[in-house]
């Protein structure tokens, strides 16, 4: 395969102005573009650390794989993420239990110690040099949370079997004196791009066919069209962060979620290589209740780069709360010099998607409804474990396996004792739908900044608007393919976002994220 582009920055597929510093410190891992129709066994969209991850396991188990990815290897969330691995999940244990039962909940712990294991033994038999650590993990409390309930996790993380103790001080962290934490043991991180460049070369090796800038459509129990050309396989794997062969049935478990990370540069030395988290805002409005996440990772000889993630919001919802995307960076960067006062310049920033399950567990198997599709999603903030469990069930699928994770991560499982935040939800996203008939954004295309977009009313009519730097004015229908709600302006990406399922457009109105399958239509106006 052609990999000629590889030392392109790729700063030059971003969607907006910000670049994450995976992206920013690695090259393009690109292919060719498809040219013919393809027959296979399996046929896997989406190239981030889900799609790879499954495509490497089939292939050693002796499946022919072909793997499709509409931009480039990582150009995705995946090159967003903070790529912490860890078994402390974003929902706390205690929640797991009530909800799933003890046994579950060990499940679940056991799952992601084996998928952080995976991740290892496969860096080490492949030689991958990203950069992969073991560290500690420490979780402590949010303002907002209550002592009681740090001991309440941690009595159900050594239930679910896990590797913790409390610590009565937080290691490293200024302005947290007597203030208590969780400790995990054998947690890791590593450089998620480098990863995935391994893994691609592994799949090459092996006999697999990787394509990039390969958009796939029309997606069924047959195979799907990947521009243009017809690609044949007994058995489709949809590894996009929200899958985009389903329209509705997924999209109302799990909803969309923005979230926002800088990166810092400080002198080597100052800080251990760890995790951090807080328990998250107990009174946020969202159901989520999201909550901060650091780690460190190598920068060059002399540095390395703190990044620091959080200030969530729903897709699309940023006015919901009166915090521009702008706002966000600056509370977020304020909350980290809080704990971490060391850096100087914040020489990183930039945002990312995550798909929250309801639930709080990843779905990973067939599709509800198929018996050759299967999907990988809901990854919520755990998506470099969620998406190594989500390979190794489906390759067991596959190969006709049962695994013994199966069932606790089905797609077409229903959480009852979850019904309550399924309705909150579902009530946000309703109300979405609102916005046909409320104002406009904008009175005047003449009064939009170059740069900036904004959605306008003309007549019954929704436009979705954007001025470029060479001041030409594009227009777009505001209304989102998927199911027809009105996308709203995100300044920091540049993009249009969808606030009811997550999809969002470029400012060209080119799809970037489903589970929006074809662009916004485009409108002539004067």
């Amino acid at each position: 395969m052609d990999e000629s582009n590889n030392t392109l920055k790729s700063s030059s597929i971003t969607s907006g102005e910000n670049v994450s510093f995976w992206i920013d410190s690695a090259p393009i891992i690109s292919f060719e573009k498809p040219d013919q129709d393809i027959q296979t066994e399996v046929l896997i969209i989406g190239g981030g650390i889900a799609g790879l991850t499954t495509a490497y396991k089939l292939l050693k188990a002796g499946k022919k794989v072909v793997l499709v990815e509409d931009g480039f290897i990582g150009s995705g969330e995946t090159g967003r993420t903070t790529a912490h691995l860890t078994c402390a999940l974003d929902d706390r244990y205690f929640f797991l239990e009530e909800t799933f039962g003890k046994e579950n909940a060990k499940l679940a712990a056991e799952s992601h110690v084996a998928a952080i294991d995976e991740i290892e033994n496969i860096v080490t038999s492949l030689n991958i040099d990203c950069s992969f650590k073991r560290v500690n993990g420490y979780l402590f409390l949010h303002p907002t949370d209550k002592e009681e309930n740090l001991d309440k996790e941690f009595q159900a993380t050594q239930k679910a079997g896990l590797q913790t103790s409390v610590l009565e001080e937080i290691p490293a962290l200024v302005n947290a004196e007597k203030q208590r934490c969780i400790v995990f043991n054998n947690q890791a991180q590593f450089h998620i791009l480098n990863y995935l460049k391994g893994l691609a070369d592994a799949i090459v090796s092996l006999g697999g066919i990787i394509y990039t800038e390969a958009r796939a459509e029309d997606i069924n129990k047959k195979g799907a069209k990947v521009n243009g050309f017809t690609f044949s396989a007994d058995y489709i794997v949809v590894a996009t962060n929200t899958p985009i062969n389903d329209v509705l049935t997924m999209h109302t478990k799990q909803h969309a979620y923005r979230t926002y990370v800088i990166g810092a540069k400080i002198p080597k030395g100052q800080l251990p290589y760890s995790l951090w988290w807080d328990t998250g805002d107990q009174e946020s409005k969202w159901v989520s209740q999201p909550y901060h996440y650091v780690r460190l990772e190598n920068y060059d000889d002399e540095y390395d780069l703190l990044i620091s993630g959080g200030e969530d919001h729903k897709t699309g919802q940023a006015d919901e709360e009166g915090i521009s995307e702008f706002e966000r960076y600056e509370r977020l960067e304020a909350w980290t010099r809080n704990y971490f006062p060391m850096p100087d310049d914040i020489s990183y920033r930039w945002s990312g998607q995550v798909m929250e399950p309801v639930d709080s567990l990843g779905f990973m198997g067939k599709n509800p409804g198929d018996d050759n599709i299967y999907i990988i999603t809901g990854d919520s903030g755990n998506g470099m474990t969620h998406t190594t469990i989500g390979a190794m069930i489906i390759c067991d699928s596959i190969m006709g396996i049962k695994n013994k994770w199966e069932d606790l991560y089905s797609p077409s499982r229903i959480t009852l004792k979850t019904t309550g935040d399924f309705i909150k939800e579902a009530s946000n996203m309703a109300s979405q739908y609102l916005d046909w008939i409320k104002g406009s954004d904008l009175k005047n295309t003449a009064d939009l900044p170059a740069g900036e977009g904004a959605v306008l009313s003309s007549g019954l009519n929704k436009i979705a608007v954007y001025r470029d730097y060479d001041n030409a004015l594009k227009a777009f229908s505001a209304v989102c393919p998927h199911l027809g709600c009105i996308v709203q302006w995100n300044n920091d990406e540049k993009s249009f976002d969808c606030p009811c399922h997550g999809s969002r457009f470029d400012a060209e109105g080119i799809v970037i994220n489903g589970p929006a399958e074809t662009d916004l239509s485009k409108i002539h106006i004067k």
